[in-house]
């Protein structure tokens, strides 16, 4: 069963493929990671976004699926006009 949610997000995630996203992640004791990026690639087990950092050009990170599943990492689509969260619903 998590086998096909962990590929359900990743289908999710493959059609924003090139868009650019807000990352909210979990960065350990209490603190929390905010970046701005592209979602650059997606891989059979992780996801890349290449952020738009000015102090370190080509800055990129990666995350897992399971991230996203036990919503250790949030994901929010920039787009004209406004922000849509990324959110895996397992009854769809």
């Amino acid at each position: 069963m998590a086998k096909n949610a962990l590929a359900d997000i990743k289908s999710l995630l493959e059609g924003y493929v090139g868009r650019r996203i807000r990352l909210k992640a979990n960065g350990g004791r209490k603190k929390t990671v905010e970046h701005v990026g592209i979602l650059e690639e997606t891989y059979p087990l992780v996801f890349i976004v290449k952020l738009d950092e000015e102090t370190r050009p080509l800055r990129r990170v990666s995350y897992s699926y399971a991230d996203v599943l036990t919503e250790t990492v949030e994901l929010t689509v920039i787009e004209a006009d406004g922000h849509k969260r990324i959110t895996y619903d397992p009854g769809t």
